[in-house]
């Protein structure tokens, strides 16, 4: 599989500053209503925000005569394999099927992530030793922690390849955002348009919220009319002068 096109400073700069719920927005205009992958949480509120591309880890129930703890002794562990692997800047995204009874991650895997110039990691599933994947500054999206080991209910069988991770569709590449709302993904031929848009939003937020402190009325502000958004430009062309 090729590599994904890098994203450019400027398309990262805007995604990280757009913020999770307007991207998916931006999506929705563009018919795609399945793009948050809901239920995720930051694993620390103050992470920095999660902008990279997906590498995917997909995994299946366990199997008693397979799984075990020396699974994770060998080098062609596919988990470990994807530790190893994931890419620089790359947001490794775990599908568990949303099970939470075991973790898919510790602190020395988040450890040798961070290490490596991985961006974060997202699961549907949950981490153990949450304390020191934080101490990692890693970014990182789980459902709910999990001490238990994975080869109890979990087995790897492949990465890099489409998976379903909260109830989305994350193909190899997708942008991943995450933020203190949660965590949404965007197909990669898109990402520089959504940013545009979801930016322009934020920036235009910005207005109507100085605004509505004056105490105006919503209406005719938020959403935008021609006539606001006509009343935004103006306002931007005059060099954003305080509204306070």
């Amino acid at each position: 599989m090729t590599s994904p096109a890098p994203l450019s400073s400027a398309t990262r700069d805007k995604l990280a500053r757009s913020g999770a719920a307007n991207i998916s927005n931006s999506l929705l205009k563009r018919g795609l209503r399945n793009s948050f992958l809901l239920g995720l949480q930051p694993l620390e509120p103050s992470q920095p925000v999660l902008v990279g591309h997906a590498f995917t880890l997909r995994f299946i129930p366990a199997r008693e005569d397979i799984d075990s703890i020396a699974l994770y002794q060998r080098d062609d562990s596919l988990h470990r394999r994807a530790i190893e692997e994931c890419p620089k800047n790359a947001v490794l995204v775990m599908s568990t099927g949303n099970d939470t009874r075991v973790s898919c991650m510790g602190d020395m895997m988040a450890l040798r992530l961070k290490m490596r110039g991985v961006a974060g990691v997202v699961t549907d599933g949950g981490f153990r030793d949450s304390p020191g994947i934080r101490s990692t500054g890693l970014p990182c999206f789980q459902r709910q922690s999990s001490g238990p080991a994975t080869p109890i209910t979990l087995h790897p069988v492949e990465f890099n390849a489409p998976i379903g991770c909260a109830g989305v569709a994350i193909y190899p590449g997708d942008i991943l955002v995450g933020d203190g709302e949660g965590v949404v993904a965007i197909p990669r031929h898109l990402a520089d348009e959504v940013a545009d848009e979801a930016f322009a939003a934020v920036e235009y937020e910005e207005f109507v919220s100085a605004h509505l402190r004056r105490g105006r009325s919503i209406f005719g502000l938020f959403p935008a009319t021609p006539e606001s958004k006509a009343e935004y430009d103006r306002w931007v062309a005059a060099g954003r002068p305080s509204l306070d």
